[in-house]
């Protein structure tokens, strides 16, 4: 399963986030290092089932919208030096090795310092903070490269050894290969026999980019001046209230609200129920709604998978026909896949046996077969026909 890490400095609302997006508990306090071990939870994609369309119930749907799962971490908060072992910047960056994307939260009301402390609202440019982590990571990986630098040049005296190989081999953990090294030299514009320290610094950047893509994310957006909002705005941040989100998460839970999380809007539907207090609350986060689309919590997670991983939705089917596993159920399975996988590799991810014995596939809307090479779409419904059982 996918796993997306949110990432950021203490108390700019990682915390919050994380409880928005799973519902599960997580400590939430005004003050640096509320996190101390990471907390792991699910968290779900927003993708429309295909069941309305082929006028089928499914029964894993609500309202014709499917949600697909995600490992979602919320780790210690970051500082500056973080890769020297400042504040919990070890832990920290170790629990990011396991993420396959980086939300940063970013505190867009520029409330906390760049360590998290308290500091008036609007005092603190949060562009700083969207940097930091950059050059945190880059510099965290700059760190593994060069303890083993000196090792590597010694082999590369060799003609049968690959510089590029024994690279993508430090960097093991980090999923990246000699075809992701060769094209991180050539976007740093080294040459890495001959490199020196600003270069591989730029090389290391690179390294980063291509394995841990991020999306900031400008939290808190709801207590930011206008001013400073607009400005950020013109940056492309994408916004958030995970306090609005959770808010009304505990709404639906209540049954005061109708709402989906990645709507652009809720409705009320026990007016009469709602305390003073709590309908003030609900305008406020209903405005901010307005003006960016959402609370941004589910879109944040949506924009992760979707556009930084590039990821699409693909339902497995044991009976084209009925559209159903061998039970009978509908539609049960939905799987993030890479985009550009083929049939095949769909085989494989539902079972490794599957996979090995992969025969060909079987476009269930067009009940056509298929090629092992076809390029699968989003929203496909593809049976597999394997000689494992």
């Amino acid at each position: 399963m996918i796993t997306l890490a949110l990432a950021g400095k203490p108390n700019c609302g990682k915390s919050t986030f994380f409880r928005a997006a799973t519902m599960a508990h997580a400590e939430i306090a005004n003050y640096p290092f509320t996190t101390i071990d990471a907390n792991f939870g699910v968290a779900y994609v927003r993708t429309e089932c295909p069941c309305r369309g082929l006028g089928l119930r499914c029964g894993n749907c609500a309202d014709g919208i499917r949600y697909v799962p995600v490992n979602l971490i919320d780790v210690a908060g970051l500082v500056p030096d973080a890769h020297k072992g400042k504040g919990l910047g070890n832990q920290f960056l170790d629990h990011l090795r396991q993420a396959d994307a980086i939300i940063h939260i970013v505190d867009a009301s520029g409330s906390t310092d760049s360590e998290g402390n308290p500091v008036e609202a609007g005092s603190h440019d949060p562009r700083e903070d969207i940097a930091f982590l950059t050059f945190e990571m880059t510099m965290w990986v700059y760190g593994i490269l060069d303890k083993h630098w000196a090792k590597l040049q010694r082999q590369a005296q060799s003609r049968t050894y690959s510089l590029h190989r024994g690279i993508s081999e430090v960097f093991t953990g980090l999923g990246i290969t000699p075809e992701d090294v060769q094209d991180a030299e050539r976007k740093a514009s080294i040459d890495l026999s001959r490199v020196d320290q600003d270069g591989m610094v730029r090389f290391c950047a690179e390294i980063v980019a291509i394995s841990k893509p991020m999306l900031p994310v400008g939290n808190r957006v709801d207590m930011a001046p206008p001013a400073l909002v607009e400005n950020l705005r013109s940056t492309g941040l994408t916004f958030a209230t995970a306090a609005g989100e959770l808010a009304l998460r505990n709404a639906v839970s209540a049954g005061l609200i109708s709402y989906h999380p990645g709507d652009p809007a809720f409705s009320i539907i026990k007016e009469e129920a709602l305390s003073p207090a709590q309908r003030s609350g609900l305008q406020k986060i209903a405005s901010v709604m307005n003006a960016n689309g959402g609370t941004g919590v589910q879109q944040a997670v949506d924009r992760a998978v979707y556009t930084l991983l590039d990821m699409i939705v693909v339902y497995p089917v044991e009976d084209e026909h009925k559209f159903s596993d061998s039970q009978g159920r509908v539609l049960p399975d939905a799987f993030l896949m890479k985009r550009g996988s083929t049939p095949r590799d769909l085989a494989f991810q539902v079972h490794t046996d599957i996979g090995k014995g992969f025969l060909y596939a079987v476009d269930a809307r067009t009940k056509m077969r298929v090629k092992d090479t076809h390029e699968l779409k989003n929203g496909d419904i593809i049976r597999i026909v394997s000689a494992a059982k």
